[in-house]
Protein backbone atom coordinates (compact mmCIF):
# COMPACT_ATOMS: atom_id res chain seq x y z
CA UNK A 1 0.00 0.00 0.00
CA UNK A 2 1.36 3.35 -0.89
CA UNK A 3 1.79 5.91 1.74
CA UNK A 4 0.08 9.51 0.50
CA UNK A 5 1.38 12.46 2.70
CA UNK A 6 -0.97 15.32 3.74
CA UNK A 7 -3.27 15.39 0.45
CA UNK A 8 -5.61 18.23 -0.22
CA UNK A 9 -9.22 16.73 -0.52
CA UNK A 10 -8.70 17.58 -4.17
CA UNK A 11 -5.80 15.61 -4.28
CA UNK A 12 -7.78 12.59 -2.79
CA UNK A 13 -10.44 12.21 -5.20
CA UNK A 14 -8.07 11.14 -7.66
CA UNK A 15 -5.99 9.08 -5.11
CA UNK A 16 -9.25 7.30 -3.62
CA UNK A 17 -10.75 6.62 -6.99
CA UNK A 18 -12.16 3.14 -6.93
CA UNK A 19 -10.96 0.63 -9.11
CA UNK A 20 -13.21 -0.34 -11.04
CA UNK A 21 -13.37 -1.16 -15.00
CA UNK A 22 -15.54 1.21 -17.64
CA UNK A 23 -18.94 0.67 -16.90
CA UNK A 24 -19.64 1.56 -20.50
CA UNK A 25 -18.22 -1.93 -21.07
CA UNK A 26 -20.04 -3.75 -18.62
CA UNK A 27 -23.21 -2.11 -19.39
CA UNK A 28 -23.28 -3.50 -23.28
CA UNK A 29 -22.76 -6.53 -21.60
CA UNK A 30 -25.45 -6.31 -19.10
CA UNK A 31 -27.90 -4.86 -21.78
CA UNK A 32 -27.47 -7.72 -24.04
CA UNK A 33 -27.81 -10.30 -21.84
CA UNK A 34 -30.85 -8.68 -20.50
CA UNK A 35 -32.24 -8.58 -24.08
CA UNK A 36 -32.02 -12.23 -24.39
CA UNK A 37 -33.52 -13.28 -21.22
CA UNK A 38 -36.52 -10.62 -22.01
CA UNK A 39 -36.94 -12.66 -25.42
CA UNK A 40 -35.62 -15.66 -25.02
CA UNK A 41 -36.63 -16.22 -21.35
CA UNK A 42 -35.66 -19.92 -19.35
CA UNK A 43 -33.75 -20.52 -22.34
CA UNK A 44 -31.69 -17.46 -22.18
CA UNK A 45 -31.47 -18.28 -18.14
CA UNK A 46 -29.98 -21.61 -18.96
CA UNK A 47 -27.29 -20.47 -21.60
CA UNK A 48 -25.89 -17.85 -19.55
CA UNK A 49 -25.62 -20.31 -16.23
CA UNK A 50 -23.59 -22.85 -18.46
CA UNK A 51 -21.57 -20.17 -19.73
CA UNK A 52 -20.77 -18.04 -16.70
CA UNK A 53 -21.19 -20.93 -13.95
CA UNK A 54 -20.54 -24.00 -15.88
CA UNK A 55 -23.53 -25.94 -15.38
CA UNK A 56 -26.40 -27.10 -17.56
CA UNK A 57 -29.41 -26.52 -15.08
CA UNK A 58 -32.83 -28.85 -16.18
CA UNK A 59 -34.27 -27.09 -12.92
CA UNK A 60 -34.13 -24.11 -11.63
CA UNK A 61 -35.73 -24.20 -8.38
CA UNK A 62 -34.19 -26.09 -5.24
CA UNK A 63 -36.01 -28.70 -4.03
CA UNK A 64 -37.56 -29.01 0.03
CA UNK A 65 -35.74 -32.23 0.33
CA UNK A 66 -32.64 -30.26 -0.85
CA UNK A 67 -32.66 -28.07 1.71
CA UNK A 68 -33.40 -30.50 4.05
CA UNK A 69 -30.79 -32.38 3.23
CA UNK A 70 -28.47 -29.15 3.06
CA UNK A 71 -29.13 -28.61 6.66
CA UNK A 72 -28.32 -31.56 7.96
CA UNK A 73 -25.01 -31.32 6.84
CA UNK A 74 -24.24 -27.80 8.50
CA UNK A 75 -22.63 -28.59 12.01
CA UNK A 76 -24.11 -27.86 14.98
CA UNK A 77 -21.75 -24.87 16.31
CA UNK A 78 -22.59 -23.34 12.99
CA UNK A 79 -25.91 -23.28 13.44
CA UNK A 80 -25.87 -22.28 16.93
CA UNK A 81 -23.43 -19.40 15.46
CA UNK A 82 -26.43 -18.65 12.85
CA UNK A 83 -29.18 -18.39 15.66
CA UNK A 84 -27.09 -16.13 17.47
CA UNK A 85 -26.70 -13.72 14.70
CA UNK A 86 -30.36 -13.93 13.50
CA UNK A 87 -31.69 -13.11 17.21
CA UNK A 88 -29.40 -10.22 17.02
CA UNK A 89 -30.25 -9.06 13.74
CA UNK A 90 -34.08 -9.63 14.19
CA UNK A 91 -34.05 -7.36 17.81
CA UNK A 92 -32.05 -4.41 15.82
CA UNK A 93 -34.07 -4.18 12.90
CA UNK A 94 -37.38 -4.70 14.92
CA UNK A 95 -36.80 -1.82 16.35
CA UNK A 96 -37.11 0.03 13.29
CA UNK A 97 -40.88 -0.42 13.25
CA UNK A 98 -43.17 2.33 14.10
CA UNK A 99 -46.41 2.38 15.65
CA UNK A 100 -49.54 4.10 13.46
CA UNK A 101 -49.23 7.79 14.99
CA UNK A 102 -52.41 9.62 13.78
CA UNK A 103 -52.21 13.73 13.66
CA UNK A 104 -54.86 16.14 13.98
CA UNK A 105 -53.12 19.22 11.65
CA UNK A 106 -56.73 21.00 11.74
CA UNK A 107 -59.58 20.86 13.87
CA UNK A 108 -61.79 17.53 12.35
CA UNK A 109 -58.28 16.95 9.72
CA UNK A 110 -57.04 13.48 10.61
CA UNK A 111 -54.17 12.14 9.08
CA UNK A 112 -51.77 8.96 9.50
CA UNK A 113 -49.50 6.79 7.62
CA UNK A 114 -49.58 2.95 7.29
CA UNK A 115 -46.21 0.68 5.98
CA UNK A 116 -47.08 -2.24 3.85
CA UNK A 117 -44.78 -4.91 3.39
CA UNK A 118 -43.55 -4.59 -0.60
CA UNK A 119 -45.85 -7.98 -1.99
CA UNK A 120 -42.38 -9.78 -3.90
CA UNK A 121 -38.88 -8.94 -3.55
CA UNK A 122 -36.25 -11.17 -4.88
CA UNK A 123 -32.71 -11.25 -2.68
CA UNK A 124 -29.76 -11.77 -4.57
CA UNK A 125 -26.87 -13.73 -2.81
CA UNK A 126 -23.48 -13.63 -4.07
CA UNK A 127 -21.53 -16.75 -4.20
CA UNK A 128 -18.28 -17.43 -6.27
CA UNK A 129 -15.06 -17.60 -4.42
CA UNK A 130 -17.18 -16.64 -1.09
CA UNK A 131 -20.67 -17.62 -1.02
CA UNK A 132 -22.01 -15.03 1.75
CA UNK A 133 -24.84 -17.18 3.69
CA UNK A 134 -24.39 -14.15 6.12
CA UNK A 135 -26.19 -12.04 3.47
CA UNK A 136 -29.14 -14.53 3.24
CA UNK A 137 -30.16 -13.11 7.51
CA UNK A 138 -29.51 -9.53 6.26
CA UNK A 139 -32.11 -9.70 3.55
CA UNK A 140 -34.33 -12.11 4.77
CA UNK A 141 -34.86 -11.22 7.99
CA UNK A 142 -36.21 -7.37 7.67
CA UNK A 143 -38.35 -8.82 4.57
CA UNK A 144 -40.28 -11.12 6.79
CA UNK A 145 -40.76 -8.21 9.52
CA UNK A 146 -41.54 -6.10 6.93
CA UNK A 147 -44.50 -8.46 5.60
CA UNK A 148 -43.21 -8.70 2.00
CA UNK A 149 -45.73 -11.46 1.17
CA UNK A 150 -43.38 -13.27 -1.67
CA UNK A 151 -39.83 -13.66 -0.67
CA UNK A 152 -37.64 -15.39 -3.72
CA UNK A 153 -33.97 -15.84 -3.22
CA UNK A 154 -31.87 -16.01 -6.34
CA UNK A 155 -28.31 -17.67 -5.45
CA UNK A 156 -25.80 -19.04 -8.26
CA UNK A 157 -25.17 -22.84 -8.39
CA UNK A 158 -21.61 -24.64 -7.84
CA UNK A 159 -20.18 -26.63 -10.83
CA UNK A 160 -22.03 -29.76 -9.27
CA UNK A 161 -25.43 -27.65 -9.81
CA UNK A 162 -26.19 -27.57 -6.10
CA UNK A 163 -26.24 -24.89 -3.87
CA UNK A 164 -24.04 -24.00 -0.48
CA UNK A 165 -25.38 -25.65 2.40
CA UNK A 166 -24.95 -22.67 4.49
CA UNK A 167 -27.12 -20.88 2.44
CA UNK A 168 -29.79 -23.37 2.28
CA UNK A 169 -29.81 -23.57 6.09
CA UNK A 170 -29.87 -19.83 6.69
CA UNK A 171 -32.87 -19.43 4.37
CA UNK A 172 -34.54 -22.44 6.11
CA UNK A 173 -33.74 -20.54 9.18
CA UNK A 174 -35.23 -17.33 8.38
CA UNK A 175 -38.20 -18.84 6.64
CA UNK A 176 -37.66 -18.25 2.90
CA UNK A 177 -38.31 -21.82 0.96
CA UNK A 178 -38.52 -20.26 -2.50
CA UNK A 179 -34.44 -20.47 -3.91
CA UNK A 180 -33.39 -19.79 -7.78
CA UNK A 181 -30.44 -21.44 -8.48
CA UNK A 182 -29.68 -18.19 -10.86
CA UNK A 183 -26.68 -15.94 -10.15
CA UNK A 184 -25.20 -12.91 -12.43
CA UNK A 185 -26.76 -10.45 -14.81
CA UNK A 186 -29.04 -13.45 -15.53
CA UNK A 187 -30.92 -13.38 -12.19
CA UNK A 188 -31.57 -9.46 -12.32
CA UNK A 189 -32.60 -10.18 -15.54
CA UNK A 190 -34.98 -13.14 -14.48
CA UNK A 191 -36.05 -10.49 -11.10
CA UNK A 192 -36.74 -7.43 -13.69
CA UNK A 193 -38.93 -9.53 -16.20
CA UNK A 194 -39.62 -12.90 -15.37
CA UNK A 195 -40.19 -16.66 -17.36
CA UNK A 196 -42.58 -18.74 -17.86
CA UNK A 197 -40.59 -20.28 -14.61
CA UNK A 198 -40.05 -17.40 -12.48
CA UNK A 199 -42.16 -14.59 -11.62
CA UNK A 200 -41.04 -11.31 -11.75
CA UNK A 201 -40.35 -8.97 -8.54
CA UNK A 202 -41.08 -5.79 -7.44
CA UNK A 203 -37.80 -4.82 -5.86
CA UNK A 204 -34.46 -6.53 -6.03
CA UNK A 205 -32.08 -6.56 -2.63
CA UNK A 206 -28.18 -7.38 -2.35
CA UNK A 207 -24.61 -6.75 -3.06
CA UNK A 208 -22.68 -8.54 -5.73
CA UNK A 209 -19.55 -7.84 -8.06
CA UNK A 210 -19.95 -4.56 -10.86
CA UNK A 211 -21.74 -6.76 -13.39
CA UNK A 212 -24.34 -7.16 -10.85
CA UNK A 213 -24.27 -3.58 -10.06
CA UNK A 214 -25.04 -2.46 -13.59
CA UNK A 215 -27.59 -5.01 -13.75
CA UNK A 216 -29.76 -3.72 -10.71
CA UNK A 217 -28.99 -0.52 -12.10
CA UNK A 218 -30.45 -1.43 -15.47
CA UNK A 219 -33.37 -2.97 -13.81
CA UNK A 220 -34.72 0.68 -12.88
CA UNK A 221 -35.52 1.31 -16.26
CA UNK A 222 -38.05 -1.56 -16.14
CA UNK A 223 -40.19 -0.14 -12.94
CA UNK A 224 -38.56 -2.72 -11.03
CA UNK A 225 -37.08 -1.19 -7.47
CA UNK A 226 -33.52 -1.58 -6.10
CA UNK A 227 -31.99 -1.57 -2.72
CA UNK A 228 -29.18 0.78 -4.05
CA UNK A 229 -26.04 -0.39 -6.10
CA UNK A 230 -24.19 -2.02 -3.72
CA UNK A 231 -20.76 -3.35 -5.33
CA UNK A 232 -17.55 -4.48 -4.23
CA UNK A 233 -16.96 -3.75 -0.86
CA UNK A 234 -14.86 -1.00 0.86
CA UNK A 235 -13.25 0.46 4.19
CA UNK A 236 -11.92 3.29 5.59
CA UNK A 237 -10.27 3.50 9.00
CA UNK A 238 -9.25 6.76 10.51
CA UNK A 239 -7.05 5.94 13.34
CA UNK A 240 -5.09 8.38 15.72
CA UNK A 241 -2.39 7.23 18.28
CA UNK A 242 -4.83 5.71 20.47
CA UNK A 243 -5.44 2.72 17.52
CA UNK A 244 -3.85 -0.93 18.21
CA UNK A 245 -1.87 -0.85 14.61
CA UNK A 246 -2.24 -5.04 15.05
CA UNK A 247 -6.11 -4.51 14.85
CA UNK A 248 -6.19 -1.98 12.24
CA UNK A 249 -4.08 -4.26 9.79
CA UNK A 250 -6.33 -6.88 10.46
CA UNK A 251 -9.60 -4.83 9.81
CA UNK A 252 -7.89 -4.14 6.04
CA UNK A 253 -7.39 -7.00 5.56
CA UNK A 254 -10.78 -8.55 6.55
CA UNK A 255 -12.16 -6.27 3.73
CA UNK A 256 -9.33 -6.86 1.25
CA UNK A 257 -10.16 -10.75 1.16
CA UNK A 258 -13.26 -9.57 -0.08
CA UNK A 259 -12.20 -9.03 -4.09
CA UNK A 260 -9.14 -8.14 -5.86
CA UNK A 261 -11.52 -5.18 -6.71
CA UNK A 262 -12.32 -4.42 -3.01
CA UNK A 263 -10.88 -1.03 -1.85
CA UNK A 264 -9.47 -0.31 1.95
CA UNK A 265 -8.01 3.08 3.18
CA UNK A 266 -6.16 3.97 6.23
CA UNK A 267 -6.17 7.92 7.58
CA UNK A 268 -4.56 8.86 9.89
CA UNK A 269 -2.40 11.90 11.65
CA UNK A 270 -0.04 9.51 13.02
CA UNK A 271 2.89 8.96 10.94
CA UNK A 272 4.49 6.01 13.15
CA UNK A 273 1.04 3.98 13.26
CA UNK A 274 0.61 4.19 9.67
CA UNK A 275 4.49 2.55 9.66
CA UNK A 276 2.94 -0.22 12.11
CA UNK A 277 0.28 -0.87 10.06
CA UNK A 278 2.01 -1.15 6.98
CA UNK A 279 4.50 -3.34 8.81
CA UNK A 280 1.68 -5.61 10.25
CA UNK A 281 -0.18 -6.08 6.95
CA UNK A 282 2.96 -7.69 5.27
CA UNK A 283 2.94 -10.45 8.78
CA UNK A 284 -0.60 -11.05 8.61
CA UNK A 285 -1.17 -11.33 5.06
CA UNK A 286 0.80 -14.47 5.20
CA UNK A 287 -1.65 -16.14 7.51
CA UNK A 288 -4.55 -15.75 4.91
CA UNK A 289 -6.16 -18.06 2.58
CA UNK A 290 -7.34 -15.59 0.43
CA UNK A 291 -3.71 -14.47 0.69
CA UNK A 292 -4.02 -13.21 -3.50
CA UNK A 293 -6.97 -11.75 -3.32
CA UNK A 294 -6.02 -9.49 -0.55
CA UNK A 295 -2.62 -8.73 -2.17
CA UNK A 296 -4.58 -7.85 -5.33
CA UNK A 297 -7.13 -5.19 -3.49
CA UNK A 298 -4.06 -3.83 -1.33
CA UNK A 299 -2.86 -2.68 -4.30
CA UNK A 300 -5.67 -0.38 -4.79
CA UNK A 301 -5.65 0.44 -1.41
CA UNK A 302 -4.01 3.37 0.17
CA UNK A 303 -2.27 4.71 3.42
CA UNK A 304 -3.23 8.80 3.76
CA UNK A 305 -1.12 10.79 6.29
CA UNK A 306 -3.29 13.71 7.27
CA UNK A 307 -2.42 17.06 9.67
CA UNK A 308 -5.28 17.22 11.49
CA UNK A 309 -8.67 15.63 12.52
CA UNK A 310 -10.61 18.02 10.76
CA UNK A 311 -8.69 17.31 7.58
CA UNK A 312 -9.16 13.69 7.85
CA UNK A 313 -12.86 13.98 8.16
CA UNK A 314 -13.81 16.04 5.11
CA UNK A 315 -11.57 13.43 3.06
CA UNK A 316 -13.62 10.48 4.76
CA UNK A 317 -17.07 12.53 4.06
CA UNK A 318 -16.05 13.35 0.70
CA UNK A 319 -15.28 9.67 0.08
CA UNK A 320 -18.45 8.58 1.65
CA UNK A 321 -16.89 5.02 2.49
CA UNK A 322 -19.07 1.37 2.78
CA UNK A 323 -17.92 1.20 6.14
CA UNK A 324 -16.11 3.41 8.63
CA UNK A 325 -14.04 2.28 11.61
CA UNK A 326 -13.12 5.19 13.82
CA UNK A 327 -10.39 4.59 16.24
CA UNK A 328 -9.89 8.13 17.97
CA UNK A 329 -9.14 9.46 21.82
CA UNK A 330 -12.44 11.94 20.41
CA UNK A 331 -14.44 9.22 18.69
CA UNK A 332 -17.64 10.68 19.47
CA UNK A 333 -16.97 14.32 18.46
CA UNK A 334 -15.40 12.23 15.06
CA UNK A 335 -18.71 10.55 14.66
CA UNK A 336 -20.77 13.61 15.26
CA UNK A 337 -19.19 14.93 11.97
CA UNK A 338 -19.57 12.12 9.97
CA UNK A 339 -22.36 12.72 7.38
CA UNK A 340 -21.30 10.27 4.76
CA UNK A 341 -20.30 6.42 5.67
CA UNK A 342 -22.64 3.26 5.37
CA UNK A 343 -21.78 1.70 8.70
CA UNK A 344 -19.61 2.78 11.52
CA UNK A 345 -17.23 0.72 13.39
CA UNK A 346 -16.76 2.75 17.05
CA UNK A 347 -13.52 1.94 19.06
CA UNK A 348 -10.79 -0.34 18.86
CA UNK A 349 -12.67 -3.39 20.12
CA UNK A 350 -15.50 -2.90 17.16
CA UNK A 351 -14.64 -4.67 14.29
CA UNK A 352 -16.00 -4.32 10.90
CA UNK A 353 -16.35 -8.05 10.96
CA UNK A 354 -19.08 -7.66 13.89
CA UNK A 355 -21.45 -6.15 11.60
CA UNK A 356 -20.75 -8.67 8.83
CA UNK A 357 -22.02 -10.86 11.02
CA UNK A 358 -23.67 -10.50 14.40
CA UNK A 359 -23.96 -7.43 16.08
CA UNK A 360 -27.23 -6.57 14.61
CA UNK A 361 -26.96 -4.22 12.42
CA UNK A 362 -27.17 -4.47 8.53
CA UNK A 363 -24.51 -5.09 6.09
CA UNK A 364 -25.77 -4.64 2.79
CA UNK A 365 -25.04 -0.99 2.35
CA UNK A 366 -24.23 1.40 -0.26
CA UNK A 367 -20.13 1.38 -2.42
CA UNK A 368 -18.29 3.44 -4.56
CA UNK A 369 -19.64 7.05 -2.58
CA UNK A 370 -23.25 6.24 -2.52
CA UNK A 371 -23.62 6.61 1.03
CA UNK A 372 -24.03 10.72 0.38
CA UNK A 373 -27.31 9.56 -0.80
CA UNK A 374 -28.39 5.90 -0.15
CA UNK A 375 -28.51 4.45 3.27
CA UNK A 376 -27.53 1.04 3.76
CA UNK A 377 -30.55 -1.87 3.75
CA UNK A 378 -33.34 -1.43 6.72
CA UNK A 379 -36.53 -2.50 7.55
CA UNK A 380 -38.21 0.74 5.77
CA UNK A 381 -36.29 -0.42 2.24
CA UNK A 382 -38.96 -3.53 2.80
CA UNK A 383 -42.09 -1.38 3.08
CA UNK A 384 -43.65 1.04 1.28
CA UNK A 385 -45.35 4.20 3.30
CA UNK A 386 -49.09 4.89 2.57
CA UNK A 387 -50.87 8.01 4.03
CA UNK A 388 -54.24 8.42 4.77
CA UNK A 389 -56.81 11.28 6.07
CA UNK A 390 -60.16 11.70 7.05
CA UNK A 391 -62.31 14.71 7.30
CA UNK A 392 -65.29 15.41 8.90
CA UNK A 393 -67.12 18.05 8.24
CA UNK A 394 -65.95 20.47 10.60
CA UNK A 395 -62.12 19.67 8.95
CA UNK A 396 -64.09 20.44 5.47
CA UNK A 397 -65.10 23.78 6.69
CA UNK A 398 -62.10 24.72 8.49
CA UNK A 399 -59.71 23.75 5.25
CA UNK A 400 -62.14 23.45 2.42
CA UNK A 401 -61.32 27.49 1.82
CA UNK A 402 -57.96 27.60 1.38
CA UNK A 403 -57.74 24.70 -1.06
CA UNK A 404 -60.76 26.64 -2.95
CA UNK A 405 -58.12 29.62 -3.64
CA UNK A 406 -55.52 27.29 -4.00
CA UNK A 407 -57.74 24.84 -6.54
CA UNK A 408 -58.74 28.10 -8.29
CA UNK A 409 -55.03 29.98 -8.15
CA UNK A 410 -53.62 26.89 -10.36
CA UNK A 411 -56.42 26.48 -12.73
CA UNK A 412 -58.09 23.18 -11.46
CA UNK A 413 -61.31 24.31 -11.65
CA UNK A 414 -62.51 20.05 -10.85
CA UNK A 415 -60.54 20.33 -7.86
CA UNK A 416 -62.29 23.65 -6.80
CA UNK A 417 -65.15 22.18 -7.74
CA UNK A 418 -64.93 18.96 -5.33
CA UNK A 419 -64.39 20.94 -2.25
CA UNK A 420 -67.07 23.84 -3.40
CA UNK A 421 -69.85 21.02 -3.70
CA UNK A 422 -69.39 19.75 -0.42
CA UNK A 423 -69.52 23.11 1.14
CA UNK A 424 -72.60 23.85 0.00
CA UNK A 425 -73.92 21.03 1.04
CA UNK A 426 -72.81 21.48 4.59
Amino acid sequence: MKVFKNPSVAECNAILKRPYNNVDAIESTVIQIFDDVKRQGDNALKKYTAIFDGVDLNEFWVSPEDIEIASENVSPDLKDAMTLAKSNITKFHKSQSSEIKKIETSPGVICWSEQRGIERVGLYIPGGTAPLFSTVLMLAIPAKLAGCKEIILFTPPKADGSITNEILYAAKLCGVTKIVKLGGIQAIAAMTFGTASISKVNKIFGPGNQFVTVAKQLATKYNVAIDMPAGPSELLVYADKSANPIYVASDLLSQAEHGPDSQVVLVSPDCDLISEVKDQLQIQIKKLSRQKIAEKALSNSKLLWVESQEEAIQIINEYAPEHLIVCATNEIEVCEKITNAGSVFVGNFSPESAGDYASGTNHTLPTNGFSKSYSGVNLSAFQKSISFQKLSKEGLLNIGKSIELMAEAEGLMGHKNAVSLRLKDI
